[in-house]
């Protein structure tokens, strides 16, 4: 069996993605698509609207067919760490093909601007620091760098979100000598970070989640913009633990984090260096709410992503020495859910996995799993009081998550 990769966060499931796995399995004539998906908390430093294992649901039921847990190491990370960490997870299992979305669409302009950084590397890096040194953020002075160069051809813009994860998962596998093949597919009409619903039924996520807060209860708005699955997903997930995950609900645990702490122990903190420490403590004291807290944070070198990254290590009380993942690799695969063609696929898989596949939580234990379990149990302490106890029981209580794919009637029955 052929398999391709992706790598997601579904927060949540929506048309888009429908329809880039639907491009992925034809552009690559895949028979299993795999995804690596992050877990409770996101690449943005966010909290995921729903648990790992409601997204898990909703990715099986909207056609992939193996779900693997993308570790906290990883995923809450800046763009080439994260990357790092997917292309090693994907390649673990097998796929012959990571696809992914993009503005360019052209998987040749990501390889010419891969291998045009590499010859220039010595000038880029040294005009990345020049810019950083004036202030800008890391995500700008790069972009502002790679001008500065004057790249010639067929090139991506690496001002735009998707092509840079786009850049960074291409160069992870010339990096890693992935023994497969990059293919990407141009996004289709809402953008990564668009606010509001700009077409009848291809949105945002960003825009999903700002209606699913902004309606007080009433989730109808996003029906036309998610499959059937999705929006009865998240009905059931808000009628099970009682509201959605949104940083709010982390703010009086983060402000408990930062009063109890020092400078020298929040140094030890993945992601505290400048000083921001000081900065940090200094606000804790004054500001009454999340929003007003990042809103004080914020600098132009400082972006929101990064702070919230950073803050989302204070909750979890991620460590600088923990979070140490040099080698880029994952070290096991948490599997999160199947389809029976996935089943199909890891009977075969787990006859030369390279590392570990974990459906027990119980059954291995390292480092990055320990982080992981740690981050959801905190995740969990979001919810209302009566739904906590059960949220952190899934950690190791929850079995992989099975849907019986029937090729035949093309319907998908939950088991």
């Amino acid at each position: 069996m052929k398999a391709v990769g992706v790598v997601v966060e579904y927060n949540p499931f929506h048309h888009g993605h429908a329809y880039h796995i639907e491009c992925a399995k034809k552009e690559t004539g895949a028979d299993v698509v795999i995804a690596a998906m992050s877990g409770n908390f996101l690449q943005r430093g966010e909290p995921a609207i729903v648990s790992k294992w409601a997204r898990t649901e909703m990715a099986l039921k909207g056609g992939i067919d193996l779900v693997f847990e993308l570790p906290y190491s990883f995923a809450v990370q800046k763009a080439d760490t994260f990357a790092a960490g997917a292309v090693s997870l994907l390649g673990a299992a097998g796929c012959e093909f990571i696809c992914f979305g993009s503005e360019s669409g052209q998987i040749e302009d990501f390889y010419q601007t891969y291998h045009f950084i590499e010859k220039h590397k010595e000038t880029y890096n040294r005009v990345i620091k020049q810019f950083i040194n004036k202030g800008y953020s890391y995500p700008k002075a790069l972009s502002l760098a790679f001008q500065t160069l004057e790249p010639e051809g067929n090139v991506i813009d690496l001002s735009l979100p998707n092509n840079i994860l786009g850049f960074q998962y291409v160069k992870a596998a010339e990096i890693s000598d992935y023994p497969g093949k990059m293919v990407t597919i141009a996004r289709k009409s809402a953008n990564y970070h668009d606010q509001h619903f700009s077409s009848a039924s291809i949105a945002s996520a960003t825009s999903i989640r700002k209606a699913l807060f902004s309606q007080k209860g009433d989730i109808s708005q996003i029906k036309s913009y998610v499959p059937i699955h999705t929006y009865e997903a998240l009905r059931q997930y808000r009628q099970n633990y009682g509201t959605f995950h949104d940083w709010n609900m982390y703010w009086s645990y983060l402000k408990l984090n930062l009063l109890q702490l020092n400078n020298t122990e929040l140094k030890e903190i993945y992601e505290i260096e400048e000083g921001i420490e000081n900065r940090l403590l200094s606000l804790a004291i004054k500001c009454e709410t999340f929003p007003h807290f990042m809103e004080e944070l914020k600098t132009k070198r400082y972006t929101w992503t990064r702070l919230q990254r950073t803050l989302t290590h204070i909750l979890t009380h991620s460590t600088k020495k923990e979070m140490n993942v040099l080698d880029g690799n994952v070290s096991y695969l948490r599997l999160l859910g199947m389809t029976e063609t996935g089943r199909s696929y890891l009977n075969q898989l787990k006859k030369d996995c390279p590392i570990p596949i974990i459906s027990k939580r119980s059954s291995f234990t390292n480092q990055q799993i320990q982080t992981d379990t740690r981050a959801s149990r905190i995740y969990a302490m979001g919810l209302p009081e009566k739904y906590r106890q059960k949220a952190i029981e899934l950690e190791f209580m929850q079995q992989p998550i099975y849907i019986q794919n029937d090729i035949n009637d093309k319907k998908n029955k939950a088991i």
